[in-house]
């Protein structure tokens, strides 16, 4: 080998570390859009069987019935997403009453409490308390803050809602022309493999979807029921809030925990019960109950959904999630396993007899 050949290659191989660098600093820029995108593509195809029996059953134009049927999804998830609204305002007249100075006394006193105890059994709680940083709130103005930060999701979820949408109508109307066009780019010789690819993730994406619809469901019935044992105000709503937020792996539930017990003790909030000693152990059993509810879905639920749905191992499935977080955070985690079984497919359809794909999709 020469020196010349060893420049080129090493000159190769820093254009394809650039280049996929930028690749990948480009799709974390725009890893919402890809979520958009994505959204309005299992939406349609949702939706678009109810689109052709408009059109067939009905003879309404093609426009037409994309559009009713499109009205007809803002409806159902307008009407899913007001359910909260009560939540909500009652939420906002308990933190109306919210006397900081108070909160914050009580919370120096359960402080000193803690301490009095980890004192009498020869534990330094001092250092202890340090460490955790719970002396470190002086005072408790970020409750306002936090608020803001939750209105300012809900603007930035009803522009992510309506782009869904927008995005959701051209594909519906245009999917025909679409189809048409991405058929023309590809090669005579790879248009099997193709539809080949195509048939194979619609299939697995159904089910994925069908069977993460299934997971929501379960973990809500079992939220309900602990809710509904410890006397937490609207239980249904919170519980089906909380089963939504376990759409993104891992990390989901630890959200749905923290909201659960942040909406259990703003419950509190005037309503006459004793914060530190009744607020609270009400707080924490819930949080045991639901992380009981976790350990049964780790255990039975998500390596049904993860793994069987998509004929993928659970440890491989982990480690597609904790990359995709790792580059593209909670966006990356929702879009992983939707997107990695869809690059699995179209790699075992095109290089079949690569060792490394063919130990990636022995199942598939």
């Amino acid at each position: 080998m020469t020196s010349k050949e060893i420049s080129n290659g090493i000159i190769r191989a820093v254009a394809i570390l650039l280049v996929s660098s930028l690749l990948l600093f480009f799709l974390f820029k725009v890893s919402t859009i890809i979520l958009y995108c994505i959204i309005s593509i299992v939406l349609s195809l949702l939706l678009s069987p109810f689109v052709s029996f408009l059109k067939k059953r009905l003879k309404l134009k093609n426009t037409l019935a994309v559009i009713i049927t499109l009205l007809l999804a803002f409806l159902i998830i307008s009407g899913f997403i007001l359910s909260f609204t009560p939540l909500l305002l009652a939420q906002g007249e308990k933190l109306s009453l919210l006397d900081i100075s108070s909160l914050e006394k009580n919370y120096h006193i359960v402080l000193q409490n803690i301490t009095n105890y980890l004192d009498a059994h020869n534990i330094n709680s001092r250092q202890l308390l340090e460490n955790s940083k719970l002396t470190s709130f002086n005072s408790f103005e970020f409750i306002p803050n936090f608020i803001n930060s939750f209105f300012n999701t809900i603007g930035n979820f009803s522009v992510g809602f309506a782009s869904v949408l927008f995005i959701t109508f051209f594909v519906l109307k245009e999917r025909q022309s679409f189809y048409l066009k991405f058929e023309e780019l590809i090669p005579e010789k790879q248009k099997v493999k193709v539809n080949n690819s195509i048939n194979e993730i619609h299939h697995l994406l159904s089910r994925y979807f069908i069977g993460l619809l299934i997971q929501l469901t379960i973990i809500m019935i079992l939220y309900f029921i602990v809710f509904l044992i410890f006397g937490v105000e609207n239980p249904i709503i919170i519980a089906l809030l909380c089963a939504i937020f376990n759409i993104i792996p891992y990390v989901g539930p630890i959200i749905a925990s923290i909201v659960a017990c942040i909406l259990i003790m703003t419950s509190g909030i005037g309503s006459g019960a004793d914060f530190t000693n009744d607020t609270i152990p009400t707080a924490l059993y819930v949080l045991i109950g639901m992380s009981i509810v976790q350990i049964i879905d780790n255990n039975l639920s998500s390596p049904l959904i993860f793994s069987k749905s998509t004929n993928s191992h659970p440890l491989e499935i982990f480690l597609i999630i904790l990359i995709a977080g790792i580059l593209f955070g909670i966006t990356g985690m929702i879009i992983a396993v939707p997107l990695y079984t869809s690059i699995k497919v179209i790699a075992k359809e095109f290089f079949p007899e690569n060792k490394i794909i063919k130990l990636l999709t022995k199942n598939l």
